[in-house]
């Protein structure tokens, strides 16, 4: 996370019984702040103003993730979405994001991408089997802590028994939304895996491979454009580009095949039966079991 900057007057001082010592960001749900208690760090994100829809929107959200298994992720301690200031208290991840990481030293070498694209898969196998959908999967989201990414900010997670109006509609950041979700159609896990290969071939490269001008130019090459997929080679150049299918049924792996796949080619063993291979040579790639 980025290093504190000062409270601001109106700031509170104290929530869930943690000091607050600075802004760590602000978003579209609130504002995080670096909480501290004996000695020990947490992120408490204060909630905008709620009305009645939205606090139980919170309250959905907060439910799915609680489902979510802890690791690669940063895990939520504790709430508060009754009184007059909202909040909920989430685990300190110690390190900068992947956006702050590749604005300050560009495209990642291959070992850290690997890295990268192992963990990352790993955290959205956790937040799918649990039910979940992330929807705003993205450089921003990557924590990048001691003992390796954390995916963070559920703000627009939603789980997947949830009803059929709150899993629609274009949400999320439009470099890394699929095509499905500017179609505004139901939508579920691959659209998570649309963005894990945008942010992967953004961390080779430095730029997302849709672009990151205008929102209408990103969404014609979205639906209708290939990805530039720059610096990436070999098998995750390959493993990308199937993530990047515009069918999202058929084309895309999920991500536990993802993070199994990126794991064996990191050890240069041969992937198991099934793993997309030459996808961005040989048209469409299977989708493993």
């Amino acid at each position: 996370m980025p290093e504190p900057r000062p409270l601001h007057p109106n700031d509170p001082r104290e929530l869930g019984g943690y000091r607050l010592a600075g802004r760590l960001g602000e978003g579209a749900q609130g504002i995080v702040y670096l909480g501290e208690r004996d000695g020990d760090r947490v992120a408490v994100k204060v909630l905008h103003s709620l009305d009645e829809r939205a606090r139980v929107n919170v309250e959905r959200e907060l439910t799915a993730v609680r489902r979510v298994a802890p690791f690669s992720t940063a895990r939520i301690l504790a709430a508060e979405t009754d009184g007059d200031t909202p909040y909920v208290v989430s685990e300190y991840v110690d390190g900068p994001s992947l956006k702050d990481l590749i604005a300050t030293r560009g495209g990642l070498p291959a070992a850290e991408l690997t890295r990268l694209a192992v963990g990352t898969a790993a955290a959205l196998a956790a937040i799918h089997e649990a039910g979940v959908v992330h929807r705003d999967f993205k450089p921003a989201n990557v924590l990048l802590g001691p003992d390796g990414p954390r995916v963070i900010d559920f703000g627009i997670a939603r789980p997947l028994d949830a009803t059929s109006a709150t899993m629609t509609g274009a949400v999320g950041t439009p470099a890394y939304m699929a095509p499905e979700q500017f179609a505004g159609t139901t939508a579920g896990p691959p659209l998570d895996m649309f963005a894990w290969g945008c942010t992967l071939a953004c961390a080779a490269n430095g730029r997302p491979p849709f672009g990151g001008d205008s929102v209408p130019a990103i969404m014609h090459r979205v639906l209708h454009g290939e990805p530039d997929l720059g610096l990436l080679s070999g098998d995750l150049r390959d493993l990308v580009a199937s993530c990047l299918a515009k069918d999202p049924a058929r084309a895309r792996p999920r991500s536990r095949s993802c993070g199994a796949c990126s794991a064996t080619r990191s050890s240069g063993r041969t992937p198991p039966t099934g793993t997309p291979r030459n996808s961005s040579r040989r048209g469409r790639p299977r989708r493993p079991p």
